[in-house]
């Protein structure tokens, strides 16, 4: 007889500094994720896209398992989710667990730094009423995004926890697929790993942590060489360092046959990430210099210049609409440059009333009240219009079909600035040519994005700046006004212990 398994999901990355919380209404359209879906609708809201439940679904299918999907949802990054949706979405999710019994296991698709109103440790009490319902027997593993900040809660609640290796993290759906592995080698079975678990004492900056660069590409690949029958899954998190509550940062989890498989590989990560402490740091470019130095570069270049508008990163919580970097791209005379997604439904909607060839003139961006941060007031030329609906089919989205509401591309000298009405991330190259840009062609292109763009856009890069122009996701993690921290975490890199 087929195992019988229960699945769901429920994603947020909480940024608890951003400026706009995220609602139900966050989570009903996806906010470039799939809408929330339940039941049997959840396989074709997923199918052929690079989320963890995907890989989970494929791979249980090739087993012949037994599926009993429930509810799925995931929500643009942004401050807390409220504690209406929160309630909403995990006792709807549980209800439907409990309807699904009896089972043989349950997997849920979670991201790890969701933090609530009412529930600073999200994915901790999710796990937690999960597991009550379904009883201390029934295996319940978990796939994790790689910047999730993992709490004692989450570790004890579920039997393992399975994390993504590459940022931009193009190994989603893979690692549900490993997270299914898992769960496999669980039923039938009261055998349970053992459980190591090392909490970072320093936060790492997000533009720092990707997975091809140093220090984490050596991290990476010891942590998958040190994996074995004894160690079947180990796990390294660089954390969200942007979450004001005890548990956030970097963590080491490992599973072992037994407790000192587990401690020995959990330890030896740990060790290496304490080695790597003064290499998680990088040069940063204010919006000026950086956009002079993109245009020194870009004289004579084959590619585009690409610059990481890292502190309005939507996919960190920012609201994607400040406009230090457009600013700094008029100013400083730049040709052949494209910048998006500036999110701004008012300007959008001003650019569809005047129609393509059309000269408006409109206050432009800024919206979130973020300090320094100012709207571009100027005549654009309507360039483009579309209703933003897309597919994005590079790594990281991996044929996601985004709905951005009405957009435009807008220009105002030699710059082009894709307009949107809902926010995504940056991070393919789809959301330039859905309003007629073509990103190849560019000099500069500026990407309201961290690290996911680079999966998409460093194939098409001469070279890649990191620019901190005012925002709510700041570059370095010191720098934000922190209250709720454990005792002793260095907000940054060598930087100075929170008390």
């Amino acid at each position: 007889m087929s195992p019988r398994i229960a699945f769901g999901g429920f994603l947020h990355e909480t940024n608890t500094f951003a400026p706009s919380t995220a609602p139900l209404e966050a989570f009903l359209h996806g906010g470039g994720w799939p809408a929330l879906s339940r039941g049997e609708e959840i396989y074709a809201a997923l199918k052929n896209v690079n989320i963890g439940a995907s890989g989970f679904i494929e791979n249980a299918r090739a087993r012949g398992w037994e599926m009993v999907p429930t509810l799925w949802c995931m929500a643009s990054p942004s401050a807390e989710v409220t504690a209406g949706a929160f309630e909403t979405l995990t006792d709807e999710l549980v209800e439907r667990i409990k309807a699904a019994l009896p089972v043989d296991g349950v997997y849920l698709d979670l991201h790890g730094a969701m933090v609530a109103e009412n529930h600073p440790d999200g994915e901790g009490e999710v796990l937690r009423r999960v597991r009550a319902a379904i009883g201390p027997d029934i295996p319940l593993v978990s796939s994790l995004d790689l910047h999730g900040n993992i709490t004692p809660l989450m570790m004890e609640a579920a039997d393992a926890l399975v994390a993504y290796r590459t940022y931009p993290h193009v190994d989603a759906a893979l690692t549900g697929s490993r997270a299914t592995d898992l769960l496999a080698s669980l039923l039938g079975t009261k055998a349970r790993p053992a459980k190591a678990f090392r909490q970072v004492p320093y936060l790492i900056p997000i533009a720092w942590q990707a997975t091809a660069m140093e220090p984490c590409k050596t991290i990476y690949a010891e942590l998958a060489a040190l994996e074995s029958e004894a160690v079947p899954t180990l796990s390294f998190l660089p954390g969200f360092p942007a979450a004001d509550f005890p548990d956030c940062g970097a963590t080491v989890l490992a599973y072992g046959a037994t407790q000192e498989d587990a401690d020995r590989a959990a330890d030896a990560i740990f060790a290496r990430v304490m080695a790597s402490e003064e290499a998680f740091k990088g040069k940063v470019f204010t919006p000026d210099d950086g956009v002079k130095e993109a245009i020194r570069l870009s004289q004579g270049a084959s590619k585009p210049i690409v610059i990481s508008d890292t502190q309005d990163n939507p996919g960190a919580g920012g609201n994607s609409d400040t406009m230090g970097m457009a600013h700094a791209l008029v100013g400083n005379g730049a040709e052949r440059a494209a910048i998006g997604v500036i999110v701004d439904p008012a300007a959008a909607e001003a650019a569809h009333a005047a129609g393509e060839g059309a000269t408006i003139r409109v206050s432009l961006g800024a919206k979130s009240g973020i300090p320094g941060d100012a709207p571009l007031e100027a005549e654009f030329v309507v360039e483009k219009l579309s209703d933003g609906r897309f597919v994005a089919p590079g790594p990281f989205y991996g044929g996601s079909r985004i709905n951005l509401g009405p957009s435009a591309c807008l220009r105002i000298g030699g710059v082009r600035i894709v307009i949107g009405s809902r926010k995504a991330q940056m991070a393919d190259q789809a959301m330039y040519r859905q309003v007629g840009i073509e990103p190849t062609e560019q000099a500069i292109l500026v990407n309201k994005s961290s690290v996911h763009f680079r999966a998409d856009f460093e194939p098409i890069a001469a070279a890649i700046l990191v620019c901190a122009a005012p925002g709510p996701m700041p570059v370095d993690p010191a720098s934000l006004p922190w209250r709720r921290l454990r005792p002793g975490l260095r907000t940054s890199p060598l930087g100075t212990a929170f008390a």
